[in-house]
Parts: C-alpha cells; sequence; structure tokens
C-alpha cells in the first residue's frame, strides 16, 4: 500500500517541542496525553530499566526522546548504545538487548526465524520508528551547492572516480569551478543498516557503475573506513576533499556541506525534512500484520523528493517480553510514536514519519503483550 503524502506534510508543519504531559504511575496513575494535529497518544509512566543497542543512525533521536521521557517519568531507566544495526540485531538474538535498532528489517528466512524463536510465544517484528535522511556529505574548500547524480556518487564510492575536477563531477555542476584535489571517500567500518540503505539506492539508480549489491557491510574496494555515523562525520569534519555518506543529523551536527542528490524526475534534490519525506511517503508496506517492514523507492519520480532515505525499525517481540520489562518498553514506544514525540525531532535532522504510517505503528506497540 502506498504511504498518504498528507501525513508528512502535516507533521512538518508541527511546532517540534519536547513537552511530555505529566505521567502517571505504572500502578493506575494518570494517562497523560501527548497531541498534534492528528489527535492525541495517551499512555502511563512505568518504571524500570530498558537496555537497548544499534543503528547509530537513530542515536540522536533516541537520546532526545530518552532525555524528554525520564525527565517526566521518573522511575525509568532507559539506556541506548549505537553500536550499529548488526551488533544491535545480534543483541537482540541473545537476548541481552530488550529492544534492537536497524535501519534494515530483518531479513526473511534464517535471522527472522532466530528473533521468532528468541520471541519464544509470538514474533519479532519490524516496527518503523525515525526517519533518518542520508547525506552524501563533503568537505571541500570554495565549493558550494555540489550536485550529484546517483551514477557518479556511485562512480565516486567504487572508486572509478579520483579527482573532483573529474568529468563527471564536471558535467553535473556546469559552471562550477572545482579544483584537482584527490577525493577521500568515506565508508563505514562496522556493520551498518546506514551502509546497507545506502547500498541499496546505488543498487537501485546506478546499475552499471555499482556492481557490489548491497550489504550491512561495505564491499567496495578503497577508501577509508570509520565506526559509526559518528566517526564517519568526524572524518569528514577533518579532511580537505572527502566525501561519505551520513545520517543527516550527524551531517548538521558536524556542520558539514551536503550535496544535492539527483532523483528518478532528473532533478537535483536538497536534503530537507519535507524532501525526505516525499521517499517515505511513496514507501510500500511488504511484513504483514503487525510486521511493518517498507519498500522503499529509491529511484522516485516524485517531483521534489530526495531519494536517499533509511528508516529505522525498533526490533521487539510482538508477544513474550519478560514481564518486568513489558510496561515500559510499550509506554516509551508509545511516546516515540506519539505525534509529539514524532515532532520533536523536526530540528536535529528527522523527518516524521507520515500520519498514515505512524497510525500503524502506534496500533501494533499497543498491541504489544
Amino acid at each position: 500500500m502506498k504511504l498518504k503524502r498528507h501525513g508528512i506534510l502535516a507533521g512538518l508543519a508541527l511546532t517540534a517541542t519536547l513537552a511530555l504531559a505529566a505521567c502517571g504511575s505504572d500502578n493506575g496513575g494518570s494517562s497523560p496525553q501527548t497531541g498534534g494535529s492528528s489527535g492525541t497518544a495517551k499512555f502511563d509512566c512505568a518504571s524500570g530499566k530498558l537496555t537497548a543497542q544499534g543503528s547509530s543512525a537513530q542515536l540522536n533521536a533516541i537520546d532526545q526522546w530518552t532525555k524528554a521521557y525520564q525527565q517526566q517519568c521518573t522511575g525509568a531507566t532507559i539506556e541506548y548504545t549505537g553500536s550499529g544495526s548488526g551488533a544491535g540485531i545480534t543483541a537482540f538474538l541473545n537476548g541481552t538487548a530488550d529492544f534492537a535498532g536497524s535501519d534494515s528489517a530483518l531479513k526473511d528466512g534464517d535471522e527472522q526465524k532466530k528473533a521468532n524463536d528468541r520471541c519464544k510465544t509470538g514474533n519479532a517484528l519490524d516496527l518503523p520508528m525515525v526517519t533518518g535522511p542520508i547525506a552524501v556529505a563533503y568537505n571541500l574548500e570554495g565549493v558550494k551547492d555540489l550536485q550529484l547524480k546517483p551514477a557518479t556518487i556511485a562512480k565516486i564510492f567504487a572508486g572509478t572516480v579520483k579527482t573532483w575536477d573529474a568529468a563527471d563531477i564536471k558535467a553535473d555542476n556546469p559552471g562550477a569551478t572545482l579544483p584537482s584535489t584527490p577525493i577521500l571517500a568515506v565508508h563505514r567500518s562496522d556493520s551498518s543498516g546506514t551502509t546497507d540503505n545506502f547500498t541499496k539506492f546505488l543498487a537501485a539508480t546506478a546499475k552499471t557503475d555499482w556492481t557490489f549489491g548491497n550489504d550491512k557491510v561495505w564491499k567496495a574496494p578503497g577508501g577509508q573506513a570509520e565506526k559509526g555515523n559518528d566517526g564517519v562525520g568526524a572524518a569528514l569534519k577533518k579532511s580537505t576533499g572527502s566525501i561519505g555518506y551520513v545520517e543527516w543529523s550527524f551531517a548538521q551536527s558536524n556542520k558539514l556541506s551536503m550535496a544535492k542528490v539527483g532523483n528518478g524526475a532528473g532533478e537535483f534534490t536538497a536534503l530537507t525534512g519535507e524532501s525526505a519525506g516525499k521517499t517515505i511517503a511513496g514507501a510500500q508496506v511488504t511484513g504483514s500484520g503487525n510486521d511493518l517492514k517498507l519498500k522503499i523507492d529509491y529511484n522516485t519520480k516524485e517531483a521534489g523528493a530526495y531519494p536517499i532515505v533509511l528508516v529505522t525499525y525498533e526490533i521487539v517481540c510482538e508477544k513474550g517480553a519478560p514481564a518486568d520489562k513489558l510496561p515500559l518498553l510499550k509506554s516509551f514506544l508509545k511516546y516515540t510514536i506519539s505525534t509529539t514525540g514524532q515532532s520533536s525531532l523536526t530540528n536535529i535532522g528527522y523527518a516524521p514519519l507520515p500520519d498514515s504510517l505512524r497510525s500503524k505503528v502506534e496500533a501494533a506497540v499497543n498491541s504489544l503483550a
């Protein structure tokens, strides 16, 4: 089913806020409301501790949500480590994480089976929670408003375009003065959903020039490897002539320049919350029931759409979470998927989920048992 575009636009119109209404106790306390233009979400505070890890792309979002939630729900402790999507899934499968953040949904087959087995009495669910656009960020003195076609990006990261004044880059930037500086392409060293989504984009839009498929692990030769979005962002900030793929909030926090990227409509589009939201709004739900895996069209022809986006999933047990963890898990996720929780991220480099999808995730969270 195609997600509706109006939800993104409505979400972006909301004022970003961290405000949570005063929370009640987990023993029948008051039900605070968090609201937005599409309605209100009610939940009770819960006490206890959650330990989670995974996607570094959503780390800034989780940190903000955790701070807001714990300020009001003082009996709760939520600890999240941005160890990378692969490490998060491993921790979830091993039972050492109460939930995992992953920029790629569980793979059908063995990985999904292992996750279901971990849950014992129910299936593991992929719940889209964070829209994290991927910036093609660069550090090149004197060059502003760089624009790159997917094929050019593929050639840069495959190592076949080696200098900033290469013909392909000049063709994408007519009239620009480009230096002969060597290109330093920076990629992730760890198992990463950001890498998986970035290489899915390259595989879908530049098949001739990108022959390495998609994977959480970087496959192309050459370049410089750094751990986590924070590691890539820091490397780009200090290295003149560098370019890399990094989740938008990390590009912003490092004050990096970001390229306009060509989409399927032949436009060069700047990365904004609205332009990324247009691509997410065109995604299709491919999971069944409360499992909300998405298929993103990286070759979107939607006017004004920025095509390199990822969605971070919270991987949880539909049933079978420990009884002492379930109340806090549900309460926290009810806040993160509420309109207030979603709109609170707009100022730190994320786009809210379109409401047509947000409401489905909210229903799935309410069904956790």
